[in-house]
């Protein structure tokens, strides 16, 4: 990451403390096109996303992965929050996704101004293409976006 600049790097963790601990300890100054984010499953609704600070350097961006989306996750806090991934299980035995947990997450996302990137439905692959609420949603982070 120090040397390929020319990449952005998503570096995405269940444990937050830990990314922190080793962000604050190895990099002086983070690499700047580096991004961290929080795996943040429906069940977890207890997990403040707002653990993704770092004392020094700080990420370009932070971003929370809720992944896989089997359940509501009612209000998120999306304080330093610069996106949002979404999507539901993948595999055969996937527990199914309803469409209004997606959209109640992107509806929280735009009244944020966060950037929603919709992944996937889950299940078996899916022939239908990945919407929330009738419209593609593939946002990025503006931080990056230049």
């Amino acid at each position: 990451m120090e040397r390929a600049d020319w990449h952005i790097y998503q570096v995405l963790t269940k444990r937050s403390s830990l990314l922190q601990k080793f962000t604050n300890e190895r990099y002086r100054p983070a690499p700047r096109r580096r991004i961290s984010g929080l795996a943040f499953q429906s069940k977890m609704t207890k997990r403040p996303p707002a653990s993704l600070t770092c004392k020094r350097p700080m990420p370009a961006s932070r971003f929370l992965s809720v992944e896989p989306l089997i359940g509501p996750v009612g209000k998120l806090n999306l304080s330093g929050i610069d996106w949002v991934i979404v999507g539901g299980e993948s595999g055969p035995r996937a527990r199914p996704m309803q469409t209004q947990w997606a959209i109640d997450i992107r509806n929280q996302c735009l009244n944020s101004k966060v950037a929603f990137f919709f992944k996937q439905w889950g299940g078996a692959p899916e022939i239908r293409r990945p919407s929330a609420g009738g419209k593609e949603w593939n946002e990025f982070p503006m931080k990056l976006a230049s």
